[in-house]
């Protein structure tokens, strides 16, 4: 019992000198306790070198074990190399953002009633002209447009300018409101047409001019259906005026009472006397009408250096673009509406229809007569169509809120 304690203590301590002190004094009992020893101190080793393989640095403490500071070390360094690492990536990684909405059309309801506004205007600034148009392409009257002018307010003063307003201007109002209408969903129509254009989200869709020339033709059709009964009111109360001036008797004593007569004279057919020649005026004049004018509006954004997605123009500039767009609007449209004036203001089976009108126009008057009028359609066409357009751009600023 005596000699087998210091064989364990040997055994327990890695110390060669606590070995040598307690190594006992037999030669065969040397041997077995320094061959133990040489084993244990063997083990030892190699648990510290497999251990300083698997962590940066080893803490050998005198009994052979690593201490728990060392082994903590290499994974706390691990862990935060992890989380450094990941809020690199983090970091580089942009959030993504959420998609933005569609971009929404202009409200119907917002393009009808500016449209309105608009129409109003025109007749406001447009109707003294639009009387003297009339009488001179129903009649032989040779008089320059001033001359015509001049003497219409000589005689019937500021009322004789305005005779027959109030059928324009109860038509006109809806018929412009219908005509912008018209041309907001003649666009919504081109756009759904068009299958080459992919938009990104919140992106909004660039209309190119000839698309907003055919969305402008388009606005022609449903105006029809509230142009042609009161083109031929309007026809009839100014050319009955042109009678009384000359001494005549009138037939109608107003707006109502015209309209009343022609349905008992024909129906809701000769209401609609001279709806394919208001047509034939009607849709290539108001392709030439919103062409010209976005063109024009374009132009003048462009030499403005004004960004047409989030700028507007001078209410100057829109009166330009609103001008030339009526202009060009009444060049195309004169002769068509030489003949619908004719038409409609013919008594009941004077002419068959169309070709007839222009068989005995060309006959008696020659192909001049297609552009009577002309002078006085077109100084009317400036400021009527310009005082249009900057009230329905002031209307539309007005109703953004219904967008």
């Amino acid at each position: 019992t005596r000699r087998q304690r210091p064989f364990i203590a040997s055994i327990s301590s890695p110390s060669k000198k606590q070995a040598n002190t307690l190594l006992p004094a037999s030669p065969t009992d040397e041997r077995i306790v320094m061959t133990l020893f040489s084993f244990s101190n063997a083990t030892v080793h190699c648990e510290g070198s497999s251990s300083s393989s698997s962590s940066s640095s080893t803490n050998g403490n005198s009994d052979g074990t690593m201490s728990t500071a060392t082994m903590d070390a290499p994974a706390s360094a691990s862990i935060g190399s992890i989380g450094s690492s990941s809020s690199k990536d983090t970091a580089g990684v942009k959030a993504e953002e959420p998609p933005k909405p569609a971009a929404k059309p202009d409200s119907a309801v917002k393009s009808f009633l500016s449209g309105g506004v608009g129409g109003a205007c025109v007749v406001a600034v447009g109707h003294p002209f639009d009387l003297v148009k009339v009488r001179m392409q129903t009649s032989n009257l040779q008089e320059s447009t001033f001359g015509v002018l001049r003497k219409t307010f000589a005689k019937e003063g500021i009322p004789g300018l305005y005779r027959g307003v109030t059928a324009p201007l109860t038509a006109v109002t809806p018929v412009f409101a219908l005509s912008f209408w018209g041309y907001d969903m003649g666009k919504r129509a081109v756009k759904a047409a068009d299958r080459s254009t992919t938009l990104n989200p919140g992106e909004s869709y660039k209309f190119t001019i000839p698309q907003l020339v055919v969305a402008g033709g388009l606005s022609a059709i449903p105006t029809t259906l509230a142009m042609a009964p009161s083109e031929r009111i309007k026809c009839l109360l100014q050319v009955q005026a042109n009678e009384v001036e000359k001494g005549g008797k009138g037939k109608y004593s107003g707006m109502v009472d015209c309209g009343r007569a022609i349905y008992k004279e024909g129906g809701v057919r000769s209401l609609y006397r001279g709806t394919v020649l208001t047509l034939m005026r009607d849709v290539p004049g108001s392709m030439a009408w919103f062409g010209t004018y976005e063109l024009v509006k374009k132009e003048l954004m462009h030499l403005q250096g004004i960004d047409p997605d989030t700028g507007s123009l001078s209410p100057l500039a829109v009166l330009a673009a609103g001008g030339f767009a009526g202009m060009a609007c009444w060049s195309i449209a004169i002769p068509p509406d030489v003949l619908k004036s004719r038409y409609q203001t013919a008594p009941e089976g004077m002419y068959s229809g169309l070709g007839d009108v222009y068989s005995h126009l060309m006959k008696e008057e020659g192909p001049s007569a297609l552009f009577k009028g002309m002078r006085p359609a077109m100084i009317r066409a400036f400021p009527a169509n310009a005082a249009c357009f900057l009230g329905m751009e002031v209307a539309r600023e007005a109703l953004a809120f219904m967008d």
